[in-house]
């Protein structure tokens, strides 16, 4: 069915749905704390019935205390207390935030797309305040670190664009794919897996770790283990 990456790093359709699946599938096996979002498989529509073959990624409902702080789920305080906490900062370094009424919260919302242009995975997000109003691109470049607002920077691969979100006609941000083969290819012939339904299965893994640096957004290490 010609799922496997090809070597020149792209990823046709069976072979995007086949590593999102895995995907899915890892991270509901890693260890992971209850209040972080699960990455879900999201079927699309047509004429009101979901598709079988089109569909997208999603790891929704990241919440980020723009003081920095994090309040925890099982927290039976009235929030007076907020105690930071560094471990998400390797999952994640949007804190999570599960209660709040505040307008310092922001929720981001993460969708991976696939190309049929460019034959590779595209990275859709989005972030908002507690009362539904969406953040502008300057709010968002606050809530990244130094390095990645570096990156954007200097990388070609990854500046922001605003286009319409493929499935749901509406603008998002995207990072631009338009050089994420080369570099797609290079990571595969790097990562020497012998065998290509291996690889196959680790393409996005791998891709979101290059790509969620841009935007802050890091992957459990656990993701790219044997299970």
């Amino acid at each position: 069915m010609g799922g496997s990456p090809a070597g020149d790093g792209t990823l046709s359709l069976d072979g995007f749905n086949a590593s999102a699946a895995a995907l899915v599938k890892r991270w509901k096996e890693i260890e992971v704390d209850d209040s972080l979002p699960d990455w879900t498989w999201k079927p699309c529509s047509k004429m009101g019935v979901p598709s079988e073959v089109e569909g997208y990624l999603a790891l929704e409902g990241v919440y980020r205390d723009c003081g920095g702080s994090q309040i925890d789920e099982n927290d039976n305080s009235d929030g007076a207390d907020v105690v930071a906490c560094d471990t998400w900062h390797s999952l994640c370094p949007f804190p999570l935030q599960v209660q709040s009424c505040s307008d310092n919260v922001h929720v981001y919302d993460f969708h991976v797309v696939y190309s049929y242009s460019y034959k590779v995975p595209v990275l859709y997000f989005q972030g908002h305040r507690s009362d539904g109003q969406l953040l502008t691109l300057d709010e968002i470049k606050q809530h990244l670190p130094s390095n990645s607002l570096k990156v954007l920077g200097e990388s070609k691969w990854t500046f922001i664009t605003r286009e319409e979100h493929p499935h749901l006609s509406r603008p998002w941000f995207t990072l631009h794919p338009c050089a994420t083969s080369d570099w797609m290819k290079l990571l595969l012939e790097q990562s020497k897996v012998a065998i290509e339904e291996q690889s196959l299965l680790r393409y996005l893994s791998a891709w979101l770790s290059v790509v969620g640096q841009a935007v802050g957004l890091k992957i459990a290490l656990e993701l790219h283990c044997n299970s």
